[in-house]
């Protein structure tokens, strides 16, 4: 093993790197506006509204000891579809905003560094009621669904792209989670990348719990293929790339 390599790959893991940044000179001290906290889209795109917080039907509520009780990585699922509702709960669970705070900010259901939130949130849909298989992006301002392409085969596609693991076919859906680093170097500079990744956790950690509440279960992947995910989700691997996923589908009682 080399040693001085294993140390590099573990200073990313510190904060010694805070030390080492002028943050006056950072975009955000030198006066550069906030990028968005959604990504645009055309004005002609596919939109699917989803219910909206309050609204859905069928999410019982079994209690956050329970939830937290019962979490584990599930990798079996039944054919069952999920429904629109489900999956809107999910959404909202793990990017929903509460509060816009301007073009730049807003407060969601998870924590992020200084309230940067640089993750977009892709679904491969496989068996979702009432929706396409294909591809989607979630929209979290306005709480919709962009449709970015169908295809029967996605399911296939995303276990190709994570070297052969079979359950994203047999899911429901799979959770894609890409980085837009700028959002967060705006802020931190160097120091972004640890906290992108701690930000990744803790969005994947309220998608475990809320699918114990809809009978569901989910599987963390952080093993793919970093350019077949980016090419199937058509991001450009660099300023935004796949940083995270799990598929999701409904288990036997």
């Amino acid at each position: 093993m080399d040693t001085k390599l294993v140390e590099q790959f573990r200073f990313f893991l510190k904060d010694s790197i805070r030390k080492r940044i002028d943050f006056s000179g950072t975009d955000q001290n030198r006066g550069v506006p906030a990028p968005p906290i959604e990504k645009p889209y055309p004005a002609d795109a596919v939109r699917i509204d989803l219910p909206k917080y309050g609204k859905w039907s069928g999410i019982p509520d079994i209690g956050l000891v329970k939830a937290i009780r019962n979490r584990k990585s599930r990798r079996v699922y039944t054919r069952e579809e999920m429904t629109l509702d489900e999956l809107s709960f999910l959404l909202w669970a793990t990017q929903g905003i509460r509060t816009k705070l301007d073009e730049g900010h807003a407060y969601r259901t998870v924590p992020s560094a200084g309230c940067r939130h640089a993750l977009e949130t892709y679904l491969c849909v496989v068996r979702v009621k009432g929706l396409l298989a294909g591809t989607y992006r979630y929209l979290p301002i306005e709480h919709q669904l962009l449709l970015e392409r169908g295809d029967e085969n996605i399911g296939q596609k995303v276990v190709d792209a994570v070297f052969g693991q079979p359950y994203p076919a047999q899911s429901a859906v799979t959770f894609v989670w890409t980085a837009v680093p700028y959002r967060m170097e705006w802020r931190y500079s160097l120091a972004a990348a640890k906290v992108i990744a701690l930000d990744a956790g803790h969005v994947c950690q309220n998608l475990y719990l809320a699918c114990e509440a809809i009978g569901a279960g989910t599987c963390a992947v952080a093993a793919y293929d970093q350019e077949a995910m980016d090419r199937l989700l058509r991001v450009d691997g660099k300023e935004e790339f796949t940083i995270y996923l799990a598929s999701v589908g409904k288990r036997r009682s």
